[in-house]
């Protein structure tokens, strides 16, 4: 991939995606698929004015010895250490960058079960420092190509090609093309969404009505106080980001304990280092209640049962089909993009900055007003051809907004 193009993104991430503020520090969190690239992207954060950039790598293989080698004990201790740092970025509240490149099952024979119960005993101690600095960050989550991820989606062509391919598929739907100026894109891109956020925050919306011709036929509870959002974002510091390139969608918070019904994944989800496929989710009194799934039923059980918020919707995303992400012709195994494929719902803890006026209230208020609280947030895609959305609004009426994995208006 030509090095222009790559900048481009580098820029793209930097500016329009954290935009980093002079003389604040960066973190990027990264495999080691993509070191040339993540040198660009240290550059661009730079030259936006970081004061320091900061690059934590990671690696799947040595990730599955720590949990076979470690005690649950272990695995969940956070060092004193770790709570100071923690406590310093509260303090300092640096941006953070996520490139993803990670293989869809590169944790795949990893024991699931140790791990939900580390997190379980960790997540009470790293809660306090999470809570104090949401909606007070920017934060930004983008891709690169890792080999085995590419080879996933290229089986049949070689290595160097399948990561050429990758990259054309990323960039493209990342608005990122040889002419042109992507930062421009992405403001144009951000008008739209939020021109149909302000659409569907006009109608007043009570329900949303999920019914499809694979036997989805689920009703979710709006919050009153809550909006639908989407595209870039804005901290309480009051600095404008983006927090996932790509993007599609526009989001809320529902109602924690308002979802009855029944509704089928149209695509794999890949969680925690392994692949969930052909599932389903069954809801009564808002929790998830039954789920079936033809591979890795036991790891969607273990997904639900994480924490008491877990079996509970924390996210209604809306999606059309002819999304230039679906229009790519493929699946990606990333949450990233196939949740921009489609639309989606996200089990575990749900947005506060989707209330009104949330910059006057606590987090506690938020959640009081209906946000789902979680460890978890797990977004799973329901969209598809198929798929019609009706909102019945505060005063009764129906109106249609998707029709056949399209937007009805």
């Amino acid at each position: 991939m030509k090095q222009t193009i790559l900048r481009k993104y580098a820029r793209l991430i930097a500016r329009c995606g954290v935009n980093v503020q002079k003389g604040q520090n960066a973190l990027i969190y990264c495999s080691l698929d993509q070191p040339k690239f993540v040198e660009l992207l240290v550059d661009e954060c730079y030259k936006a004015g970081a004061r320091k950039v900061k690059v934590e790598f990671s690696h799947q293989p040595l990730y599955k010895l720590h949990v076979r080698h470690q005690s649950v004990t272990t695995l969940a201790k956070v060092e004193e250490w770790e709570k100071a740092r923690l406590q310093h970025y509260v303090d300092t509240l640096p941006c953070e960058i996520y490139l993803n490149s990670s293989d869809p099952d590169g944790l795949k024979g990893i024991n699931q079960g140790k791990i939900s119960k580390a997190d379980q005993k960790s997540w009470p101690i790293l809660k306090p420092y999470y809570d104090a600095m949401e909606n007070k960050q920017q934060w930004c989550i983008a891709a690169v190509p890792g080999a085995a991820w590419a080879k996933k989606l290229f089986p049949d062509l070689p290595k160097g090609r399948a990561m050429e391919k990758l990259w054309e598929a990323i960039l493209s739907t990342s608005r990122v093309t040889e002419e042109g100026d992507p930062v421009e894109a992405w403001e144009a891109h951000n008008q739209d969404l939020k021109a149909r956020c302000a659409y569907l925050n006009s109608l007043g919306i009570a329900r949303l009505h999920y019914k499809g011709d694979n036997g989805t036929d689920l009703t979710v509870g709006m919050i009153p106080e809550a909006m639908f959002l989407g595209g870039a974002d804005t901290s309480l510091q009051g600095i404008r980001f983006n927090p996932n390139i790509p993007s599609e969608e526009c989001y809320t918070s529902p109602m924690r304990g308002q979802a009855e019904g029944i509704v089928y994944a149209t695509m794999p989800l890949s969680y925690n280092g392994e692949l969930i496929e052909n599932f389903s989710v069954r809801f009564e009194g808002g929790k998830a209640v039954e789920v079936k799934a033809e591979k890795n039923q036991a790891l969607l059980e273990q997904m639900i049962a994480k924490d008491e918020g877990a079996a509970y919707l924390g996210e209604c995303a809306l999606v059309p089909v002819d999304s230039p992400i679906n229009q790519a012709g493929m699946l990606f195994y990333k949450t990233l993009f196939d949740e921009n494929a489609s639309c989606h719902l996200a089990l575990g803890g749900g947005i506060t900055s989707t209330i009104k006026g949330f910059e006057e209230k606590t987090l506690e208020e938020c959640r009081a007003l209906g946000v789902n609280d979680s460890m978890e947030h797990v977004d799973f895609m329901i969209g598809y051809e198929g798929l019609d959305i009706d909102a019945i609004t505060r005063e009764g009426k129906t109106v249609p907004i998707f029709r056949k994995g399209k937007w009805a208006f």
